[in-house]
């Protein structure tokens, strides 16, 4: 669900087109004219806004963990006694270089499965739509804004 909140009509299971690392990195990475703090809170606050909880949030490092609310297929449980557990889970690095704050986000999409008899499975796939960085770096760039217009 937070995944089709970040990018509307975000389709997991479509094969993306292939991204060199160079490409990848330039679409989870902005630099903002703020200081690391303000800018730290500010990711911290709109994962929070998108429906993630925080799992680890450390200043000092730069490091932000947070996951998406989990959701299962219960119908899939009680028809065959399998299981399906979908979430979204996102990571952020912030940084101090120079005069500006470098951020580089980071979003999956967790696919877990269990049957009956124990078997699980776990498949992570990386959220490669531009769009959906695109949507989270304008949020961060409106909680600065009012981080810093309230000064």
């Amino acid at each position: 669900m937070v995944g089709v909140i970040l990018s509307g009509c975000l389709t997991i299971d479509s094969p993306a087109p292939a991204m060199t690392p160079l490409e990848i990195q330039s679409m989870q990475t902005r630099d903002f004219e703020e200081e690391k703090e303000v800018v730290f809170r500010s990711v911290v606050s709109v994962f929070q806004d998108l429906g993630y909880t925080i799992k680890n949030a450390d200043l000092a490092t730069g490091f932000i963990q947070a996951d998406g609310l989990a959701e299962s297929d219960w119908l899939g449980k009680v028809l065959t006694g399998s299981t399906q557990t979908s979430q979204t889970k996102a990571t952020a690095f912030v940084e101090q270089i120079g005069s500006q704050t470098r951020v580089r986000l980071n979003f999956v999409f967790l696919l877990e499965s269990s049957t009956e008899y124990g078997a699980q499975e776990r498949n992570e796939t990386p959220i490669l739509d531009a769009q959906t960085y695109q949507n989270a770096f304008e949020r961060i760039d409106s909680a600065i804004f009012v981080r810093t217009s309230s000064r």
